[in-house]
């Protein structure tokens, strides 16, 4: 099923506000939520935003060296979720086309959708994930964007050199 990036958002929980990276499916009216870290959350808000803040962060740097190396992202899979003690993890694939061959490489969801922002990658959700994970697009909507809670992309991390 094909996807894009809805927005990064921020949910108020029992132990704080948690970003929330919301998926917008092809068709569908709801949405796939996943909880992601606040380094990761600035990162994907960044690269929506195409801000050049001088210096690569991990995740331009990451693009950076698989470009130098001939790579390119061809798309990014959110393949399966594993049900564990502390609820659902999130899988992602990095499907790259290199020089020798193509790969397919094992990712952090969050770090997929960072580099997807940074390339325009086309995003997959796979269709059992979609079903397990699919929320109310409304619910998300109130959220506040995580871009108005930090003062924009350069909120978090603005003083690293």
């Amino acid at each position: 099923m094909n996807a894009s990036i809805d927005a990064v958002r921020v949910a108020g929980t029992p132990q704080g506000p948690v970003p929330v990276l919301v998926l917008a499916v092809d068709g569908e009216e709801d949405v796939v939520p996943i909880f992601i870290g606040p380094e990761e959350a600035t990162s994907i808000a960044r690269g929506l935003e195409a801000e050049d803040i001088g210096r690569p962060l991990t995740h331009d740097l990451l693009l950076d060296v698989m470009e130098e190396m001939g790579g390119r992202i061809d798309r990014i899979v959110v393949s399966e979720i594993k049900e564990g003690e502390e609820g659902g993890t999130y899988i992602a694939d990095l499907h790259v086309d290199t020089p020798r061959d193509s790969v397919v490489i094992d990712a952090r969801p969050s770090d997929s959708m960072a580099l997807a922002a940074r390339t325009n990658a086309p995003i997959e959700v796979a269709e059992p994930v979609f079903e397990s994970g699919r929320e109310d697009r409304e619910k998300f909507d109130e959220l506040d964007d995580i871009r108005d809670v930090q003062g924009g992309p350069a909120g978090a991390g603005a003083g690293e050199p």
